[in-house]
Formats: structure tokens, C-alpha cells, sequence
């Protein structure tokens, strides 16, 4: 009854007996001659029955139907040439059924099993052990399995350690919600579930380990997006005294490596570096998409004279002035320049200047208030030409960037300018180690507490904290952040500095990070590491749009799981153990 083939390799069993098991994906009764379907994780095989076989065999053969679980013996031969299907891998064979044995009986599916079927992802994720069935994701989960042993035989000989660090551990907020877990033993505690094994990775390096990795599983109580899910995977590193282009080249490696062995693609290195003010002033983003052109260009020296009250406010209140060249739109109606700068206002722009150069003169919005030449130092600048429509925003610059690094996105999608088979890597490096929290009224980290300063920024702790660079990096892709690291502090003192900036007393600290600091004062190597997006990283290798269609029993973007019910709601009993009282069962679904 058990297999002695997978289906895949039925294609190099021609003539030989073998023994297939799976799923019936059709039936088809042709006659008396009884086809069947067989599905594996590998792919489909076609199955015939003649009525000269086993009376037994054929009335089985004859009751199964759509998602019987089975086990089919039978000779592969070739198909005769008007049957041989060419969209499969075993499309020019079939098996010449001899014994056919049913495990399990199916009901009806809520919707097809394959590929190319509009289903509502509400009922796909309910029963998601049916979706799980169809080859497209069958295929993603394959891809899964395959680029993480790649990652793991990587690091393993770049001397990389694979070490586990707790699930159930201290609750340090300092970004995201915790999710915590009250202590049945220690009344009134709680553990909480690991946003990352920050700490515990930097005290390996304490304690010698030098190079270790884990695929950790991670917990964070937050808004969710497409790309976001309530508890993920990461591929977690950290490693003592590698300089960061050292490191660098090494994870450039991994990925090209990754990429090669997966998708069987070449992806060139080195990885630009791109600083992150410089990333803010070309693309509005710390996470450009770099697979075409169309940078954001400053042009508020051309304009600096202009007396077009909208630029000489921004000017004049320390704002920029950016514009986006669209090649070749200059014949645009007018309709469809418009429609653009809607664009930016439901992006958050006040409106948007245009300027088209046709040849036969300069039209748009400010046209009357550009000199001719103001019109040759744009030009000069963006190096747009006849033909071009330029769009020019005008504000501070945090908010121009935000806009117009989202438009850049939206005219390159629309014009169809981007190489959807390109994959550019692309390092961001010396982020701002503070940013200003205008509700908190003070600045928090903009990447985490533990990161290091720029050496040559650091007499700027006590001056002028806006203007501090960290030593973190971004790697990113295709406009997705897949990984976020820095060199850590490894000096108490710095580290204790680091808190007292950030409005952290003493008392605070070595509440919350005692072990850490503690751990300083033994002896701590120079150290840094980073955290890749596992999930991320597997949606842009199996082209998708969504994390939740890569990963197997993801949640809503409610963070629930519809195919448990999780979460639900417990007995008194075990509230009662936990010391837990609801104050109010009204729950919101």
C-alpha cells in the first residue's frame, strides 16, 4: 500500500512497476475506462484504469472522488502522443493501473484545490490545511524549507554557531508592545514573549561564542500590515570583532549564494552603500526601490529668487523644493497631469507644481513664474528635456520626502517602469541614532538603545543629539527593509550615557538591564549583528504580495487565526490560577 515512488520520479520509472500514494485532484469516467488524477507534494499523475483489470480495482476506482486520500500500483508507460500534456513534468507518461487502495474518504472542499482560483482569503485561511494542498503554496513552502538550509549550511561554514536563546523572558519595552505571559508560580509576574534575542545574542559575545545564529521566532504586539504579522521569523546574527565591511561582504555572500541556489539567479555585488540622508534626498525613503531611475532632484537653488509665494514660503522657512521628471508625459492632458497631483494631496502634499517642456515652449501650473533662466538651471539639474513633465513640491523636507518618495512609487507602477524580474540590493547605512518623539516631548532611538555612536559623533552626545549618527545599516530590496543590525555599545559607561540621554535613570536601567550592564564589566568584545526577515525574504523570492501567503498558519491583519479561533477566551479556573481577573468581557471581533 505504501510508496516506493514519489510522483516526480515516476519520470525515470518508465516500464517499471510502481506504487504511488496522494490525493485524487479529478476523476474522469470515459467509457468504462476510469482516469484519475493523483496528486502528491511533487506534482500530478495521471492514473488509468481499463475495465479488463480487477473487478475489485475498477469498483473502487469508480467511487473515489476529488480529495480521496489513496494508494495507487500500476506500470508507467508512455501516453499516446494526442494525450501527452506538456504543462506538467510527467505530462508524457501515465501509470496502467493494476491496484488501487483507498486510506480515506473526502467531503466536498470549500473550493478547488489549484492553482488560479478566485477564493476569499477568509475562507482560505479557515482552511488553511486545504490551502495548503494547492501547488502554488505547496511550492512557496518548498521554497521556505529549501532557503532556510541554505542560510543554515551558509553560516554553519562561515564558523557560525546555531544557539537557542528563551522564549519566555523579561519584558524591556523599548519599541513595539510586548506580548506578555503572567507566571502562575510568581503572583502578580509576568514573562513576555522575545521581540528579538537582542540581549541574549550580545551576551553570547560576552561569553566567547564569537559567531552565532538562530532562526528565532519573534513577538511583537502591533498594528499590522500585509507585510507585518504578530509573530514572525528571523534569521538572527551577531558577531565579535568582524569590521562592518568584513560583515558586509559576508552577508552579500549569503544572499548571493540564497539567490543562486533558489531561484537559480546571479545577483551582483558588491551592494551599494547608500547613507541614510543621501537615501532621504535621492528616493524619499530609507528603503528605495533602486530597479529604475527617477530621483528626487533639489532644485530650491534654481528657484531660491523666485517669487511664486508658495516656494518662497518653503524657502523661507527653511523648506526644499524637489521635483520628479516624468520622461516623455509632456503630451499628457491636462486631466492626467491633474490626476498626479491629486496623488500627492491623498499622499499628504498641499498641491504640486508642473511645469511641461513641449517644443513649441514651457506649460504648466507655474509656467508664468518661471524665467527662462530658471527654467535652464531645472533642467540642468534634473536633466530633464523637451518632452518631459516636471513636478515640483514644495515644503519642509521630511514632508516632501514622505510624499514624494511614495509618488516616486506610484508614477513608476503606473508607467510600468519597473523590471519586475530585478532584484537590487542595497545597503543603508549611518541612520540617526536619535529622532524626536513630539509626543513624548523628548528623543527616542531611532534604531535601539544598544547601538553604537559614530566614533566621530560622539562629543555631539552632549550637543546636539539630532545630529548623531549611529552605526546601524539597513539592508534592503526591491523597497523592502530585510534586515536591520548595528555595532552594539560594549562599554558600561557608554551604555549607562546611552540610557541617561534617553531619560532612563540609573535605578530604571539596572532594573530593566542590569544583566547586560553587569555583564560589561567582564570583559565584552566589539560586537554587532542584524536580524533578516525570514518571512519578507521568502515573499520576495516567490514573487508574492503578501507575508500571510508565505508562511503556513499566519493571522489576520486583526492578529487572529480564523482556522483555531485563537484568540479565545479561557476558563475561570485557569484565570484564577494565573491570578487574572477580566474587568470587561465585552470582546470586539
Amino acid at each position: 500500500m505504501f510508496r516506493t515512488h514519489y510522483i516526480d520520479s515516476c519520470v525515470n520509472a518508465l516500464e517499471q512497476q510502481v506504487t504511488i500514494n496522494g490525493w485524487v485532484q479529478s476523476r474522469r469516467d470515459l467509457g468504462g475506462v476510469i482516469f484519475l488524477d493523483i496528486r502528491d507534494r511533487t506534482g500530478t499523475m495521471q492514473v488509468v484504469f481499463n475495465p479488463d483489470i480487477s473487478a475489485e480495482a475498477i469498483s473502487i476506482a469508480d467511487q473515489v472522488r476529488s480529495e480521496y486520500v489513496v494508494s495507487i500500483t500500476g506500470t508507467v508507460v508512455k501516453r499516446s502522443a494526442d494525450t501527452v500534456n506538456p504543462n506538467i513534468l510527467t505530462g508524457e507518461l501515465e501509470i496502467k493501473g493494476e491496484q488501487i487502495h483507498l486510506f480515506n474518504a473526502a467531503k466536498t472542499p470549500p473550493f478547488p484545490i489549484q492553482d488560479r482560483v478566485d477564493v476569499d482569503e477568509n475562507v482560505r485561511l479557515k482552511y488553511r490545511y486545504l490551502d495548503l494542498r494547492r501547488p502554488k503554496m505547496q511550492e512557496t513552502m518548498m521554497l521556505r524549507h529549501k532557503a532556510m538550509q541554505v542560510v543554515r549550511r551558509f553560516l554553519d561554514g562561515q564558523g557560525f554557531v546555531e544557539l537557542e536563546t528563551p522564549i519566555l523572558t523579561k519584558s524591556t519595552p523599548e519599541g513595539a508592545r510586548d506580548y506578555l505571559v503572567p507566571s502562575r508560580i510568581h503572583k502578580g509576574e509576568f514573562y513576555a514573549l522575545p521581540q528579538s534575542p537582542q540581549l541574549f545574542k550580545q551576551l553570547f559575545m560576552v561569553a566567547g561564542m564569537e559567531r552565532y545564529f538562530q532562526i528565532a521566532r519573534c513577538f511583537r504586539d502591533e498594528d499590522l500590515r500585509s507585510d507585518r504579522q504578530p509573530e514572525f521569523t528571523q534569521i538572527d546574527l551577531e558577531m565579535s570583532f568582524l569590521p562592518l565591511e568584513d560583515l558586509f561582504s559576508m552577508m552579500e555572500e549569503m544572499f548571493v549564494t540564497l539567490w543562486k541556489e533558489t531561484l537559480d539567479i546571479d545577483v551582483p555585488r558588491p551592494f551599494p552603500r547608500i547613507p541614510y540622508k543621501e537615501a532621504m534626498d535621492r528616493y524619499g525613503s530609507d528603503k528605495p526601490d533602486l530597479r529604475f531611475e527617477m530621483e528626487l532632484i533639489d532644485v530650491t537653488s534654481a528657484l531660491s529668487q523666485n517669487t511664486f509665494q508658495v516656494f518662497q514660503n518653503a524657502i523661507q522657512s527653511g523648506g526644499v523644493l524637489k521635483a520628479i521628471v516624468v520622461s516623455g508625459k509632456a503630451d499628457w492632458s491636462r486631466k492626467e497631469v491633474e490626476k498626479w497631483i491629486g496623488e500627492a494631496q491623498d499622499i499628504g502634499a498641499k498641491g504640486l507644481a508642473w511645469l511641461a517642456l513641449k517644443p513649441e515652449g514651457v506649460k504648466g501650473s507655474v509656467a508664468k513664474f518661471v524665467s527662462e533662466e530658471e527654467i535652464t538651471k531645472i533642467k540642468a539639474l534634473t536633466g530633464a528635456t523637451t518632452g518631459d513633465v516636471i513636478y515640483i513640491m514644495a515644503d519642509k523636507s521630511a514632508v516632501v520626502a514622505s510624499v514624494m518618495g511614495e509618488l516616486r512609487l506610484r508614477l513608476a507602477r503606473a508607467l510600468d517602469l519597473i523590471d519586475e524580474s530585478k532584484f537590487v540590493f542595497a545597503w543603508i547605512t549611518e541612520f540617526p541614532l536619535f529622532e524626536y518623539d513630539e509626543e513624548l516631548g523628548r528623543h527616542v532611538p531611532a534604531h535601539h538603545p544598544f547601538t553604537m555612536p559614530v566614533e566621530e559623533d560622539i562629543p555631539l552626545l552632549d550637543t546636539d543629539l539630532g545630529a548623531v549618527r549611529s552605526q546601524a545599516h539597513d539592508l534592503v530590496l526591491n523597497g523592502y527593509e530585510l534586515s536591520s543590525g548595528s555595532q552594539r555599545i560594549y562599554n558600561r559607561d557608554l551604555q549607562m550615557k546611552m540610557f541617561d540621554l534617553l531619560g532612563i535613570s540609573q535605578e530604571e536601567a539596572q532594573a530593566k538591564f542590569g544583566f547586560l550592564l553587569d555583564a560589561f564589566e567582564y570583559g565584552a568584545p566589539p560586537h554587532g549583528g542584524m536580524a533578516f526577515g525570514f518571512d519578507r525574504i521568502i515573499m520576495l523570492l516567490a514573487g508574492r504580495q503578501n507575508l500571510r501567503e508565505c508562511i503556513a498558519f499566519p493571522k489576520t491583519a486583526s492578529a487572529r487565526c480564523l482556522m483555531t479561533d485563537a484568540p479565545s477566551e479561557v476558563d475561570e479556573k485557569q484565570l484564577a490560577d494565573l491570578h487574572i481577573k477580566i474587568s470587561n468581557k465585552q470582546a470586539v471581533r
